[in-house]
């Protein structure tokens, strides 16, 4: 699946030190509120797990250059039995502030709707990091809520800002081909 500028394809093992590169980055850190960074080996194991669980990963492409570059990694962690799932997102420092993370959760939201057939994703993003509120928000995100002083933000308690998005509010063109209808 792709627009003009974004490109999602599979989570990939040869990448995995790429990952574990943009993990590391402290204001990554900050905005995931991790406080302790990850060794490549631990990063190289949990991709083993996490490629053996029911959750549904991708590599995010920027496809602004010459050749598709892995820019980040997008994640549906679903709970089939209600029809919704949790949404994460992280984009490598180089890819951020250029409108890919929007591009990029349209994408796995369409994903959503139309090939996991979900009915809401939900994420939580702490309240200072205003980028990612206003990206979530021009993909189809809605505040829903906050957990008072759930994070850290450069070592100062945050609050957590709960937001989704529904399939039911999902407008435009969808990215998945209609299978009824050969191109």
């Amino acid at each position: 699946m792709s627009t003009e500028t974004c490109g999602l394809g599979p989570y990939r093992t040869d990448l995995v030190e790429t990952y574990w590169r943009w993990e590391q980055d402290p204001a990554l850190m900050i905005a995931y509120g991790r406080q302790a960074p990850e060794s490549l080996e631990a990063r190289t194991e949990g991709m083993r797990q996490q490629q053996a669980g029911a959750n549904i990963r991708f590599t995010i492409y920027d496809l602004t250059g010459g050749e598709p570059e892995p820019a980040g990694v997008a994640t549906l962690l679903p709970n089939h039995s209600v029809r919704r799932a949790e949404y994460v997102v992280m984009l490598g420092t180089a890819f951020r502030g250029r409108g890919l993370g929007t591009a990029a959760t349209r994408l796995v939201l369409d994903y959503a709707w139309h090939v996991t057939a979900l009915r809401s994703v939900w994420l939580s993003v702490l309240a200072p990091n205003s980028a990612a509120i206003r990206a979530y928000e021009r993909a189809g995100f809605q505040p829903t809520g906050r957990l008072r002083q759930a994070g850290n933000w450069r070592g100062q308690p945050c609050d957590e800002i709960l937001m989704d998005a529904l399939a039911a509010d999902f407008t435009g063109p969808s990215a998945v081909p209609d299978p009824a209808r050969p191109s």
